[in-house]
């Protein structure tokens, strides 16, 4: 629910609940940010729908862009770093797993679960990453140091059992982490409002990354 990572991010960034004014200007700048875009969201068009003066958003962020960082750079640093890194590692790389079956269908519905609940975050990270290298190299960073190690043990467990084929890690950490993406952005940013039968459709993405499109004999 916009609640629940509305409080997470007021925690993240150090805002006192008892400032109404400046929850009230994160919450429109997500809103604008995730439905127009950074470049189309003035900071008069924040103000009016925080219900603010423009003037004041300048008191707590010199820039739009600090607005903007204000949302992004908590949401790597304390939510990436918790939820997709520490807590993902925790939660998925330090259990076993009898197949990568298993292991897959595990990653994709802690993945799926995360983007249901910060999807609105999720999707400025989406829209701006490609525009500002120092948040792609924030990613770049944490995903080399936190996940790409422990992926990577899980590959080489798997290819000795002969459960994936010889292929660099890299190539498979990319033929896996491809449709889990797609899937993830056509189910909430793509096409939303479909009927979505999501436990079907995790299911179906495991087949895919296992079998691909050939039918199985």
């Amino acid at each position: 629910m916009k609640e629940d990572w509305l409080e997470e991010l007021i925690a993240a960034t150090g805002t006192d609940k008892r400032n109404e004014r400046q929850m009230r200007i994160l919450e429109a700048a997500v809103d604008m940010f995730s439905e127009k875009g950074y470049s189309a969201t003035s900071t008069s068009e924040i103000a009016k729908r925080a219900g603010v003066a423009e003037g004041t958003i300048f008191r707590y962020y010199k820039t739009k862009k600090d607005l903007l960082f204000a949302i992004v750079m908590p949401t790597l640093t304390k939510f990436a770093a918790p939820f997709f890194v520490q807590t993902f590692a925790k939660e998925i790389f330090e259990n076993t797993y009898d197949s990568y079956e298993n292991f897959l269908r595990t990653v994709i519905r802690n993945r799926f679960e995360f983007a249901r609940k910060h999807f609105p975050m999720l999707k400025i990270l989406i829209q701006e990453v490609p525009f500002h290298p120092e948040l792609k190299d924030e990613i770049q960073q944490l995903l080399a140091k936190e996940i790409y190690s422990r992926f990577e043990k899980i590959v080489h467990h798997f290819q000795e059992q002969g459960q994936i084929i010889e292929l660099p890690t890299p190539a498979v950490l990319r033929f896996t982490l491809s449709p889990v993406i797609g899937l993830i952005l056509t189910r909430f940013l793509l096409l939303p409002e479909e009927k979505w039968d999501d436990e079907a459709e995790i299911e179906s993405t495991v087949q895919f990354i296992l079998y691909g499109l050939t039918p199985r004999r």
